[in-house]
């Protein structure tokens, strides 16, 4: 008999995905009470993703289910859900059930309210959801600081991650998170203890994370631990930050050069300029122009950006000199010519995101303003949603003050009819609150997908469980495994841009080290879709490292963008769909930047 391609070959598991997909809660109900324990378990997973809270009571009867799976997958449903009921039906799960125990409690710190006492006995990946959310309180802090002690490496991330993400005074787990941060045997922990050491201003602390610059030979802890140094004052880190810059991982420079420029004074202008004029990765040299530029607004370091723009052919690299100019006042002309003048999306997108940076300058006047309405008006004349979508943003800052002098916003009006559901999201979205900033009231109309891509259920079917997919890069290939039983619609999706050879010839256009890397976008900036979008997919997996995530500007409006994750991201978990895995070419994952080209993308027999 010949072996299923995937579980949908049965009907039962398509109608029940299909419930999901459509959003259809009462569809589903009667799954819930079926005699297979597989399809209670889908059933309720299926909540997970709809996250409907009246069906929370429904949800919760399955705590007690006989088969464990079904229980841990409810636990999960009542955790992404929430409500003001799913903390207590958790918080009277059954004690003694230890194969879905952890799964109860980290739910319960997804869920519990403000001022309840967390569960005597809860997990650190529990706590860990409680700091996520700010609702951790001291006697977190020191059931934390104990997990940081226990000989399961899984307990030590979670608290890790609780420090890094939780409470601020944590000076109490100072020593332990000084001691794990350097010499923990996992590198994951290691990186979440050194992102929470930014949190203890010590001297102490200080020559922990020095050390970790010089000794660490995961280049992720070094991201971190560099970050970790824009918390204290900068005559004490200077030269170790300008000694990051030229880590042999450009990963590290590029973070670096981020924290230079959010902590530089004008003491460093000279040196600034010098090592921008030496560097020769074009994320640093912008940065380092950019935090130049941030101290000083100067004349000639302005013309000396605009003749390097010039000479430089990356379209990235010339985004990033544009990003850099938007820290000078005197900039704006060469940087609204470019706006126009370019074709090249990213340029585009990147002139008017300097514009609107130039507006939070403290040299940024009355007159000016006067000008930048008539500028952002032309810019919106584009019509391109990417410009449309960062003015936006700016003229709906009640800071900045554009309500006070514009009296004709009929502009938002007009562009609003050039754009549309689902293609132009995250345009619309700004441009929806700068209408109503202007109208004097709040957001009549949520920007909201509706169901518009029905999943194809026969291409699905096709679909091996363990199908491979190839992605060839500049850098190298990366294979990935789908996971067409954990998210279907994500992986047909994927699968039919494949077939059309639609991530052939693009960029990776977003890389955040030791975060993720991202392509898929038609554009190269971010800012690109197509006209339909997918519902989100969530499961119970983890992001780890090598995780591959659908990208969104919020809950089912996927569409071509996708990421791979560098290390574990839990804050991700549950609010981004997982569709696969990396099986192979994680070394190249963590080689790839900014406009690095993805050649080819196949399916693997």
């Amino acid at each position: 008999m010949q072996k299923p391609t995937n579980k949908f070959s049965d009907p039962v598991f398509v109608r029940i995905s299909d419930f999901q997909d459509q959003r259809l809660s009462d569809s589903l109900y009667r799954f819930l009470n079926h005699q297979n324990a597989a399809y209670r378990r889908d059933a309720v997973l299926a909540f997970a993703s709809i996250q409907d809270t009246t069906a929370v009571e429904k949800i919760a009867k399955l705590l007690t289910d006989e088969n464990a799976e079904v229980r841990k997958a409810a636990a999960f449903a009542l955790g992404q859900t929430g409500g003001s009921r799913a903390y207590d039906f958790l918080l009277n799960a059954p004690a003694n059930d230890t194969l879905a125990l952890d799964e109860v409690l980290e739910a319960a710190g997804k869920t519990m309210k403000r001022g309840a006492k967390p569960p005597v006995d809860i997990n650190a990946w529990g706590l860990y959801r409680l700091a996520l959310r700010g609702v951790a309180d001291s006697s977190s802090i020191v059931k934390a600081t104990d997990f940081l002690h226990s000989p399961i490496e899984y307990a030590r991330l979670g608290a890790a991650h609780f420090f890094a993400r939780g409470p601020k005074d944590i000076s109490k787990a100072e020593i332990a998170l000084q001691k794990i941060a350097s010499e923990d045997q996992s590198p994951e922990v290691r990186m979440a203890a050194a992102s929470a050491l930014r949190k203890i201003i010590a001297p102490a602390t200080l020559e922990t994370l020095q050390k970790i610059l010089i000794n660490d030979t995961d280049y992720r802890v070094r991201v971190n631990a560099v970050r970790s140094l824009q918390a204290f004052p900068i005559n004490d880190t200077k030269q170790n930050l300008f000694n990051a810059l030229n880590d042999p991982i450009q990963h590290v420079g590029i973070a670096a050069s981020e924290v230079v420029k959010a902590v530089t004074t004008a003491a460093e202008f000279q040196e600034l300029v010098q090592r921008a004029r030496a560097a020769t990765n074009w994320r640093i040299q912008g940065n380092l122009y950019e935090a130049a530029l941030a101290v000083s607004n100067d004349k000639e370091l302005t013309e000396e950006i605009i003749r390097r723009y010039d000479k430089v052919e990356n379209p990235y690299g010339k985004a990033a000199l544009l990003t850099a100019l938007g820290k000078s006042t005197l900039g704006y002309s060469f940087i609204n010519q470019q706006l126009h003048q370019s074709s090249v999306p990213v340029i585009q997108s990147s002139a008017a995101g300097a514009l609107v940076s130039i507006n939070s300058h403290k040299n940024f006047n009355a007159d000016m303003q006067k000008l930048f309405v008539d500028i952002y008006k032309k810019a919106f004349e584009t019509g391109d949603p990417a410009v449309i979508g960062t003015i936006a943003s700016a003229l709906a800052d009640s800071t900045l003050g554009y309500k006070n002098i514009i009296t004709d916003y009929s502009f938002l009006n007009d562009a609003k009819k050039k754009l549309s559901l689902p293609k132009d999201n995250e345009a619309l979205q700004p441009l929806e609150a700068a209408i109503a900033h202007f109208e004097g009231k709040k957001i009549s109309n949520e920007v909201k997908n509706a169901f518009n891509h029905p999943i194809d259920w026969e291409l699905v079917k096709t679909i091996p469980a363990d199908q491979h997919v190839s992605i060839k890069t500049d850098k190298g290939e990366i294979v990935l495994r789908l996971l067409v039983e954990e998210a279907p619609g994500s992986v047909a999706n994927f699968v039919q841009l494949v077939n059309k050879q639609y991530f052939d010839d693009k960029n990776f256009h977003r890389v955040v080290p030791n975060f993720v890397i991202q392509g898929g976008c038609n554009r190269g900036d971010g800012w690109g879709s197509e006209d339909y979008s997918i519902r989100s997919e969530f499961s119970m997996r983890r992001y780890a490292e090598g995780s591959v995530g659908m990208a969104s500007a919020g809950k089912d409006t996927e569409g071509t963008q996708w990421f791979i994750t560098h290390s574990p991201t839990p804050h991700l978990d549950g609010r981004y769909t997982i569709f696969a895995v990396v099986e192979k070419g994680m070394d190249v994952v963590h080689k790839i930047e900014v406009g690095d080209k993805i050649v080819k993308v196949d399916l693997v027999n």
